[in-house]
């Protein structure tokens, strides 16, 4: 099948590509970019006013595949990543059972060749969580993790982490680490605070994020290998990744939109679907987070993506932690950078769609002759509210509800085909 794009503003970030283009795809391929491209092709695409950038690669989802697919699964969640310009995920490994063998990866991998986007198993660091028993980082490599983790759970040993970490990079993988102490959380549910002590519940220290992150960083710099570090969300982090890359430790890092869009403030309304963790934290903490993004102390955007039910999120101090977020990351994005010249385009698309891929060593982020043709077709200009009953994820617990964006995704495009397209006027 040959697809042709005609009349795109193309912003490709790896081979620092930005301008008005025609792209050509057959079968599953970029075959030709150029300006008025004549070639006949099966389905012509009209870009005209419309950016035309890579997939974008969100590296930090939770698909609750297997064991808690009454919240989402594999085909679920990738429907709604595609609706959000998403053609490639990494899912963190807290299934159920936990994603901490061959064979849990490989169900994650067949199930997923019938989804409409690439999605990459993240394997565990130790045997169900537990913070013990290291996996075997090897096998897991060998049956298609692409990275490991903890997730949902921090390593509590740091001896135990650094031997991760070295094992894990020999054999291929990237640790990405929950900064996270549990003694210091101590059953906390929002961040401590003014607004905890008002609605008198547990808070959650930044001290928890911020010691594990210092002692990653530490482990990085002293056994000279790479760390990830997921979903920032304190101004002392950000203060400790300007430090630690400065002195060329081995550190990439991730934030999401709500991180840098909402605060504390949200929950006043005992809402649970503002409840994630790390926590919403203060507005100063939002501008550290938004700083960091633009000077690129922060490396990756991606979402936390983490589904749970209307029932189970009814509750606001028993309700589990996690938001979704695929449907909105690049519309939140482009509201708060782009849109308010704080980042041009081209920098979005190397932190949403290149960097990400990177730091995973998975194909694509890059529109080239001869590249696969994972593509994003996007409306910078097209302002929507965000309803949670059009979301396509199964559960629809949307931090963003009600909240006005501006830039939605047009067309997605996974291995030449056409897997999304917006009917919304």
């Amino acid at each position: 099948m040959k697809l042709l794009l005609k009349h795109g503003h193309v912003v490709s970030s790896f081979n620092k590509l930005e301008d008005d283009l025609d792209i050509l795809i057959e079968d599953n391929v970029i075959v030709r970019v150029a300006k008025n491209i004549r070639n006949k092709a099966d389905k012509v695409i009209d870009c005209k006013g419309l950016a035309v950038i890579p997939g974008i690669c969100d590296m930090h989802v939770h698909f609750r595949d297997p064991g808690q697919t009454h919240k989402e699964d594999i085909i679920t969640g990738s429907e709604a990543a595609a609706a959000g310009g998403v053609t490639a995920v990494a899912c963190m490994p807290n299934t159920d059972p936990v994603a901490d063998c061959p064979e849990v990866i490989k169900y994650i991998i067949d199930k997923a060749k019938n989804a409409k986007i690439k999605v990459y198993p993240v394997g565990s660091i130790t045997k169900g969580l537990k913070g013990e028993e290291l996996c075997d980082f090897k096998a897991l490599k060998k049956a298609g993790a692409v990275a490991v983790s903890d997730d949902g759970k921090p390593v509590r040993n740091a001896h135990t982490m650094g031997k991760a970490m070295i094992d894990a990079h020999y054999a291929g993988l990237r640790v990405i680490s929950h900064c996270e102490d549990l003694d210091i959380i101590k059953g906390g549910i929002i961040n401590a605070g003014i607004v905890s002590m008002e609605l008198g519940v547990r808070g959650m220290s930044r001290s928890s994020e911020n010691i594990i992150t210092g002692r990653e960083i530490q482990l990085a710099n002293d056994l000279e290998v790479p760390i990830h570090i997921a979903h920032v969300s304190t101004k002392e982090v950000v203060e400790l990744l300007r430090f630690a890359t400065k002195r060329g430790v081995m550190v990439t890092s991730e934030t999401a939109p709500h991180y840098f869009t909402l605060t504390e403030e949200r929950l006043f309304t005992r809402d649970a679907d503002y409840r994630m963790n790390p926590p919403l934290r203060t507005e100063e903490d939002v501008k550290a987070i938004t700083s960091a993004v633009v000077d690129g102390t922060i490396d990756c955007i991606v979402t936390d993506h983490a589904p749970h039910t209307a029932e189970e999120k009814a509750d606001f101090l028993k309700a589990p932690n996690g938001v979704v977020g695929l449907e909105t990351s690049l519309a939140a994005t482009l509201t708060k950078f782009y849109h308010t010249g704080k980042m041009p385009l081209m920098k979005i698309v190397r932190m949403m769609c290149e960097t990400p891929r990177v730091i995973l060593g998975i194909e694509g982020g890059i529109i080239e002759e001869g590249a696969v043709a994972d593509i994003a077709i996007v409306d910078l200009n097209k302002e929507w509210t965000v309803d949670p009953k059009k979301l396509h994820s199964k559960s629809k617990n949307t931090c963003f509800k009600g909240m006005m964006f501006k830039g939605k995704t047009k067309y997605t495009i996974v291995n030449g085909n056409v897997v999304y397209e917006d009917d919304t006027e």
